[in-house]
């Protein structure tokens, strides 16, 4: 597990690397951070999925300028479907495959901010998509068109993704992209892990770890990315 840069268009990006303990090669997962940037708990998403066989790369999306400069470029291209932040996660898309040591079948999954991201670039060349509690684009079913296998999961406590859930839903089976959606009863938003350290004044008011729904919806994630990045490996 190392930190390390990968390059983009107009330089390079930090990110943190998780690597196997078992032989190679590996499929890879791209895993994006929460609106608190790249911290020790997305290192541990990374660390995760590297034990149960992956490849990780956790990009840093907001380590190319100030904090307050990254996030405002990084939602005007979210916003418009183009732009640095999406070109530097298929940047890490294309590290992964790069590299001698991955498969060539890569994966996302992203958390609040990331989720939002892992749901633009599910189109864009990744072979299974994991948008967990993020924010839907503004005509779904135009962006979503020709997504990737889609695992998504909300909580129907958090106040601001009322019915994204259901929307989501309904345009991934408008667009014709296999999916599983599922909206928790009990979870609030950021329910997939415990927040530590300058994250943890958000919790219990907004983000709040679930353990049923969290173990739920891991169980459902790991089985999607599975079956879909681990078939005839």
């Amino acid at each position: 597990m190392t930190d390390i840069t990968y390059p983009v268009a107009g330089g390079t990006i930090p990110a943190y690397l998780a690597v196997p303990t078992t032989p190679g090669p590996w499929p890879g997962v791209v895993v994006l951070h929460e609106i608190f940037g790249l911290t020790d708990d997305i290192r541990a998403q990374a660390d995760r999925f590297a034990e149960r066989g992956y490849l990780a790369v956790a990009p840093d999306l907001f380590g190319w300028a100030s904090t307050p400069r990254c996030l405002v470029a990084s939602f005007k291209a979210m916003a418009k479907g183009e732009g640095k932040v999406l070109d530097d996660v298929e940047g890490a898309r294309a590290y992964l495959t790069g590299r001698d040591d991955c498969t060539g079948s890569v994966g996302v999954i992203g958390f609040c901010f990331g989720g939002g991201l892992a749901m633009l670039v599910a189109p864009r060349g990744f072979d299974v998509s994991a948008p967990n509690y993020g924010h839907l684009p503004r005509k779904p079913e135009q962006v979503l068109r020709g997504s990737c296998p889609t695992v998504a999961s909300y909580g129907a406590k958090d106040w601001t993704l009322k019915r994204a859930a259901a929307k989501l839903e309904s345009a991934l089976t408008a667009v014709g992209t296999e999916h599983d959606v599922k909206e928790y009863p009990t979870a609030k938003h950021g329910f997939l892990f415990e927040h530590t350290g300058k994250t943890a004044w958000s919790d219990p008011w907004m983000v709040a770890y679930d353990a049923a729904a969290a173990d739920d919806a891991w169980q459902r994630i790991d089985s999607f990315f599975d079956r879909h990045l681990k078939a005839g490996v």
